[in-house]
């Protein structure tokens, strides 16, 4: 927990940069496709240190996790073989990947929505409309709906209950720790063992 703490102490602190917004971008964007941690990490600390600007932290990580999103999509579309199949693999998701190109034959715009929204792995899924050659603009939308309605949630909870949250936060750090862990490793469940 020492370590986390660190990164969460680390991040609030970044939070109050003026690089706070390209990181928060930054990162957004390469969750979308392959990087493990979410961002809403970083826009619930920078949401906590500058509450007022909730609006734009939300549109900025809204914004870059859809084109982050559509990055993902056309390595899927293009360079499976070479990048995308690493990436599947580097989730454990190999058995899992064809049903997801069975999921997005019968619901292609629920599908990216719910895993735009919930803890599923929106990253795989964002490679998997590309390789399963999805409409694209159904898949730009669905992800613009569902990814914005996420961050715009989260940034719209910590900004209406901002400093009680931020006490609630360090007073149960640990035990926040171990709840977002388990929501991050229960979307990868879902997928591997729902689908």
């Amino acid at each position: 927990m020492k370590i986390i703490r660190s990164m969460y102490d680390w991040v609030l602190h970044w939070a109050a940069t003026p690089y706070a917004l390209p990181a928060l971008f930054f990162i957004s964007f390469v969750e979308s496709s392959f990087f493990p941690i979410p961002p809403d990490i970083l826009l619930i600390a920078m949401t906590v240190a500058v509450p007022a600007l909730w609006l734009r932290f939300s549109f900025f990580c809204s914004v870059a996790s859809v084109l982050g999103g559509m990055f993902g999509y056309f390595i899927g579309y293009q360079f499976m073989d070479l990048i995308g199949n690493g990436i599947v693999e580097f989730y454990h998701l190999q058995a899992k990947f064809e049903k997801i190109g069975a999921l997005y034959d019968e619901h292609q715009a629920w599908a990216v929505a719910a895993a735009g929204f919930t803890p599923l792995p929106y990253k795989i899924f964002t490679l998997a409309a590309g390789a399963f050659k999805i409409n694209f603009p159904t898949f730009v939308l669905a992800s613009a709906i569902s990814r914005s309605a996420r961050f715009f949630l989260v940034g719209f909870i910590i900004y209406k209950f901002g400093p009680p949250i931020k006490i609630l936060i360090e007073k149960y750090f640990n035990l926040f720790s171990i709840v977002f862990f388990i929501l991050l490793f229960l979307g990868f469940y879902l997928l591997k063992f729902v689908l």
